[in-house]
């Protein structure tokens, strides 16, 4: 193989910088200094420098290393937004994907027939505690709850786009929610859509977006725990209207009683209203058996606002200092693939799903 010589200067250009102190000026303090690229491109190529030398500006030459002038084209996206006084933005390594313009047009025409719109965001485990902190959460003012997922043992109610949940909350009734998605709002029968305990929501994350229908109940905290203890049977915690919806949806000759228990996983809640930002936003942290976490955090928009909404959102979680673009990570499955392992002795509780 053939040596190459390191690259030097020639005595010109050293002679060059003679009038340049070696010494820097002293800086006074404190000295704060932040930028984030969330985009940034590099494009190198090299040029004859004679050949670029009428581009520079006056006074000014091409900086060669070697014989030849490399041009660099530096294409970026950064936030001009300064962030708050002892806060540093993220960045995750593992980025989620971007919404297409073609995703984009389907989600308004989705939330032109959606009751609300719930923006949602991940955070990655390592971010956690700074995001508690940018975001000003006292973690004592959390509400705890409990939440049990019913299913098949092979999950084919989540292949099938249906969820069954309920809740145990602090301080209150619980509740449950039988939901559909995807699902196109258009089909979804209108006199179902005039019942108060049935919506249309749109979801929108990094990366990606859902339409859900939602037939919420309510029931007693007591009423979960004896369901998961066998002392009293599935179906008795939902309405009948409920029942009648997930008799519609539900795979052929999956009963609501033959489901079995997922749960419970433990979940704490806030609720926070920044002083810098109109709409309130929801903050969960849910805590699976094996030690993981999933930290979320969500705020809604009525459906013509959410554009407005999307912007300001981000803009206040980029002051906070909390990542965006972040891989997500999504609570229900999270739950579900664990809590199906168990009922597998030999399948490992991190074992992929296959679904």
């Amino acid at each position: 193989m053939e040596a190459i010589d390191e690259p030097t200067a020639d005595s010109s250009e050293v002679a060059a910088l003679d009038d340049f102190p070696v010494t820097p000026p002293p800086l006074p303090r404190p000295v704060v200094f932040d930028q984030w690229w969330s985009e940034l491109t590099f494009i190198h190529w090299p040029v004859e420098p004679r050949t670029v030398e009428h581009l520079y500006p006056a006074g000014t030459r091409p900086q060669t290393i070697t014989p030849l002038s490399n041009i660099m084209k530096k294409k970026s996206a950064a936030s001009n937004r300064p962030p708050r006084p002892g806060i540093t933005r993220r960045k995750s390594a593992k980025s989620a994907p971007v919404i297409s313009p073609e995703q984009v047009a389907e989600v308004l025409k989705l939330v032109k027939k959606a009751n609300s719109v719930e923006l949602k965001l991940s955070v990655p485990l390592t971010e956690h505690r700074a995001t508690i902190k940018g975001l000003g959460l006292d973690p004592v003012e959390a509400q705890p709850r409990q939440v049990f997922f019913y299913d098949t043992p092979d999950l084919a109610l989540n292949q099938a786009g249906l969820v069954v949940r309920a809740r145990r909350i602090q301080g209150g009734s619980g509740d449950t929610v039988i939901k559909l998605r995807p699902v196109d709002p258009a089909t979804i029968d209108a006199e179902l859509r005039r019942s108060a305990a049935f919506k249309i929501e749109v979801d929108v994350m990094p990366g990606g977006f859902v339409c859900s229908a939602s037939f919420k109940g309510a029931c007693s905290n007591r009423d979960v725990l004896d369901v998961a203890t066998g002392k009293q049977t599935l179906k008795t915690l939902f309405s009948k209207e409920q029942r009648a919806f997930y008799d519609e949806h539900a795979p052929a000759g999956i009963a609501l009683n033959s489901l079995v228990t997922l749960g419970p996983t433990f979940v704490l809640k806030s609720r926070h209203q920044p002083k810098d930002f109109d709409h309130r936003i929801v903050v969960e942290m849910w805590f699976y058996p094996d030690g993981s976490r999933i930290l979320e955090i969500s705020t809604k928009s009525l459906p013509d606002a959410v554009f407005q909404v999307a912007a300001e959102f981000k803009a206040h979680l980029t002051d906070c200092g909390i990542a965006i673009e972040a891989a997500q990570e999504t609570k229900t499955r999270a739950a579900l693939d664990y809590f199906r392992a168990r009922l597998d002795p030999d399948r490992p509780a991190d074992a992929p799903s296959t679904d």
